[in-house]
C-alpha cells in the first residue's frame, strides 16, 4: 500500500502567509483598539455638549415669586425644537415647590424616565449623566442636576438629553470608512511585504535553477553572485560536488589499475594452457576464464557503486532506446521492433554505458527467441520504499521497461530459475546464460529490480525496473 507523503510548502508560502496571518491580525486589533478610541471620544464629547446646554438651560430659567417657572432657553440647535428627536431639554419643580414644569418643544407629549439615584448616583459637583429611554423606547443620554432656585427652598430639577442613535449613526460611519481604508491599507502592505518576500528570496531561485542545469549535465558547480547568508550555502554545495566528482575519479582510476594489473596475468595463464596437456589446458582455461569473468563482474559492481548515487550521472532513455533499435534493426531485418513511450520520458539516474548493457541483453534475449516481433514498452511508475531511516524511504519515481516478443515463452516455474547466473534454459540457442543475471545484477547496484512475466504478445516480458533521474 503506497505511504501518502505530504509535500512540504515552498519557502515562499511560507513567509507570505505568516505575514499575511500577522497582518490581519495586526489590522484587526488597531481597528478594534482605533475604533475603541474613536467611540470613547465620541461618547465623552457628546457628554460634554450636553453638560453645556444644560448649563445653558439652568441659566435661562427663573423661578417667579408666586413659585412658577418661567424662561426661554435658546440652545441654538434645531433639533430641540424637533418633536420626537430625541433632543429634549426638562426643568421642574421637585420637593416642597409647588408642581410646575417647562420642557423643550420637542418633547411634545413624550415622557423620559428618570434613573434613581441609587443606579447612578450624582458626582462631586452634583451632576450625572445616565443612559433613559423616552416614551416612543428612544434611547438617550441625561445630563441632570438640581439646583436650589427660590428663597423657600424650591428646588429645580434641569434635564437635557441627547439621542442616542445619533452617536451610534457616527460611530458607524466611521467604522466603515476604518474597514475600507485598513483593508485598502492591508491588501497594500501585503503586495509590498509579497514583492519584498519574492525579491529577497530570488537568490535561492537561481540556486534552484543551477541544481537543474548541474542535474542536467549542463554545468558542474554554483556559479555567480549570491548574497552573504547564501554564500556558504553555495561554497558547499560546491564542496560536495566537486569531492563526489573526485571519488568517481578516484574510483574508475582504481578500477582501471585493477583492470590492467590483472589482465597481464590472467592473459599469461590463457597463453600458458595452450602448451600444456590438453585435460590440464581445458581446466586451466575454464579456471582463467571464469577469473576473467569474475575480475570484470566486481569491477562493474565497483564502478556502479562508485557512481551511482552522484548528481552527474544520467542518461537520455529515449535516445539511448532508439540508438539500440536502429543497431537491432541492422542485425535482424527480419524482426519488427516497436517503442512505445510516454510522452517526455524522463531520464535515467545510471550511467549511460549500464543502460546499453542492460537495455541490450533484454533487446539481444527477446531477438533470439522472438517469432517476428519484439515490443519495448516504456512507463513511468512509483515505489513505496520502506520508511527504514533511509534517506530513499517513501515514494520514488521508477521507469518501467519492458521487452516483450512473440516467441514460445517459458513456463512459469522457470521464471525465476532463468536470472540465476549462468543458467540457459534452451541449450540450443547461442549463449553463455549470463545475459539475465548481468541485467539483474547492474539493476539491483542501481536499487532497481528485474521481473520476468508472460507477454501480451504471447511469448516473454522481460521487465527492468530503474530509478529516475530527478528533475
Amino acid at each position: 500500500m503506497a505511504v501518502s507523503v505530504r509535500q512540504p510548502r515552498s519557502l515562499a508560502t511560507r513567509v507570505l502567509t505568516i505575514a499575511t496571518l500577522w497582518a490581519v491580525i495586526a489590522l484587526f486589533v488597531t481597528g478594534v483598539l482605533i475604533l475603541t478610541l474613536y467611540r470613547n471620544g465620541a461618547e465623552r464629547g457628546f457628554q460634554e455638549l450636553l453638560r453645556a446646554q444644560l448649563y445653558n438651560v439652568i441659566n435661562s430659567i427663573s423661578l417667579k415669586s408666586n413659585g412658577q417657572l418661567s424662561g426661554t432657553p435658546q440652545l441654538g440647535d434645531l433639533r430641540f425644537s424637533q418633536p420626537g428627536s430625541g433632543w429634549y431639554w426638562i426643568v421642574d419643580v421637585v420637593d416642597n415647590g409647588p408642581p410646575d414644569k417647562l420642557a423643550s418643544v420637542s418633547l411634545g407629549q413624550q415622557q423620559v424616565a428618570v434613573v434613581s439615584v441609587a443606579k447612578a448616583p450624582f458626582n462631586n459637583r452634583y451632576e450625572r449623566i445616565y443612559q433613559s429611554t423616552d416614551s416612543s423606547g428612544r434611547d438617550v443620554v441625561v445630563a441632570e442636576t438640581e439646583v436650589l432656585l427660590g428663597d423657600n427652598g424650591e428646588v429645580a430639577r434641569f434635564r437635557v438629553t441627547g439621542n442616542q442613535g445619533d452617536v451610534d449613526a457616527d460611530v458607524s460611519i466611521f467604522s466603515r470608512q476604518l474597514i475600507l481604508f485598513l483593508s485598502l491599507f492591508g491588501l497594500g502592505s501585503l503586495l509590498v511585504n509579497a514583492i519584498a518576500i519574492l525579491f529577497g528570496l530570488r537568490p535561492l531561485d537561481r540556486i534552484r535553477r543551477s541544481l537543474e542545469e548541474i542535474r542536467a549535465g549542463k554545468t558542474e558547480s554554483l556559479s555567480g553572485g549570491f548574497p552573504r547568508e547564501i554564500a556558504p550555502l553555495t561554497d558547499e554545495v560546491n564542496a560536495l560536488i566537486d569531492n563526489n566528482r573526485r571519488i568517481i575519479e578516484r574510483a574508475r582510476m582504481q578500477v582501471g589499475n585493477l583492470a590492467h594489473s590483472l589482465k597481464t596475468p590472467i592473459a599469461v595463464l590463457l597463453n600458458e594452457a595452450r602448451a600444456m596437456d590438453p585435460e590440464q589446458a581445458r581446466l586451466v582455461n575454464e579456471q582463467a576464464t571464469a577469473m576473467q569473468n569474475q575480475v570484470q563482474h566486481y569491477l562493474d559492481r565497483a564502478r556502479i557503486a562508485a557512481q551511482q548515487n552522484s548528481v552527474l550521472v544520467r542518461t537520455d532513455t529515449q535516445k539511448t532506446l532508439q540508438r539500440l533499435l536502429r543497431v537491432m534493426e541492422r542485425l535482424q531485418p527480419e524482426t519488427g521492433f516497436e517503442l512505445v513511450l510516454p510522452p517526455d520520458p524522463p531520464e535515467l539516474a545510471m550511467e549511460q554505458h549500464d543502460v546499453e548493457e542492460i537495455l541490450g541483453n533484454m533487446l539481444e534475449n527477446a531477438s533470439k527467441w522472438t517469432s517476428d516481433k519484439v515490443r519495448v514498452v516504456v512507463a513511468p511508475i512509483t515505489i513505496d520504499k520502506p520508511n527504514d531511516g533511509s534517506a530513499d524511504a517513501g515514494i520514488k519515481p521508477m521507469l518501467s521497461i519492458c521487452v516483450e516478443d512473440n516467441g514460445p515463452g517459458m513456463p512459469d516455474d522457470q521464471l525465476a530459475e532463468a536470472l540465476k547466473r549462468g543458467r540457459r534454459m534452451d541449450e540450443s540457442k547461442p549463449g553463455t546464460g549470463l545475459g539475465l543475471s548481468i541485467i539483474k545484477e547492474i539493476a539491483e547496484e542501481y536499487q532497481g529490480s528485474v521481473v520476468l512475466e508472460r507477454s501480451t504478445l504471447g511469448g516473454l516480458c522481460a521487465k527492468v525496473i530503474l530509478p529516475v533521474a530527478v528533475r
